[in-house]
């Protein structure tokens, strides 16, 4: 059996501009952090970017891999057709395919869609009530949550409409049963977005397993915290940081 990690998604790799060469190395670091954060599911789950300049490919990981094995030139270029442009179709996670590309073609806004099993959201995505205003954190969300109930795995192309109904023009959406996804116009937003997600529900999670009675914000307080977060891009101060933190740890991830 061979467990060697493929290094290129051809053995004679197309030619890419310099603004694909940017988003694949956003893309590989973005999965890198994920695992470093613990929020990865060893070869399951997905992220995806747009490649710079088309409407209808996106880059995604090779299934099989690690998310500790992404690099920037092993990800797979796919249509939103589930064609292969770089490598095979074996290469190919079908629910990555289902569930990121009907979100691409419904949002020509989003650039990076991220699909997270973490521990806090898949915990929240369980809840009736779904994601409750209940830290600084939860209120960046505030109002900006869709929800889609479970139907299986995602390896149904009719399911298409319906995730993309659900998320609608919003930029998080628990996955009923299941899971965690966030958009954003860069990497770096849809990564920040999850990363604070999380935070927002393990503590929600905390707050509930105590039994103790909680306090919510009034509506008023609510939005005005919502739009003091959003004052600033999500991700842009904290992604330079990030890249310096997997520069000491693991820098292959430029490969």
């Amino acid at each position: 059996m061979n467990t060697a990690i493929p290094k290129l998604v051809s053995d004679a790799p197309r030619a890419m501009s310099d603004a694909e060469r940017a988003q694949r190395v956003d893309l590989a670091a973005c999965y890198r952090l994920i695992d470093l954060y613990k929020m990865s599911k060893v070869i399951w789950n997905h992220i995806t970017a747009r490649v710079p300049g088309t409407h209808d490919r996106i880059l995604i990981n090779r299934f099989g891999l690690r998310y500790d094995e992404v690099t920037a030139s092993n990800l797979l270029t796919i249509d939103l057709d589930g064609n292969v442009i770089d490598g095979t179709r074996d290469d190919l996670n079908i629910t990555g395919y289902v569930i990121h590309s009907a979100i691409h073609r419904a949002r020509p806004d989003v650039a990076c869609v991220l699909h997270s099993h973490a521990r806090g959201g898949r915990a929240v995505a369980a809840l009736k009530c779904g994601l409750l205003p209940l830290s600084q954190e939860a209120l960046t969300f505030y109002e900006d949550v869709g929800y889609h109930d479970y139907e299986g795995l995602s390896d149904d192309e009719a399911e298409r409409d319906r995730l993309a109904a659900a998320l609608g023009d919003k930029n998080q959406m628990f996955l009923r049963n299941h899971g965690v996804i966030t958009v954003g116009r860069t990497v770096a937003e849809a990564y920040w977005r999850m990363f604070i997600l999380e935070l927002a529900c393990t503590n929600q999670m905390d707050v509930l397993a105590s039994g103790e009675d909680y306090v919510l914000p009034p509506r008023d307080v609510c939005l005005k915290a919502r739009g003091q977060h959003l004052q600033s891009d999500l991700g842009k101060d904290e992604w330079p940081a990030l890249l310096r933190q997997l520069e000491a740890v693991c820098p292959d991830y430029r490969m």
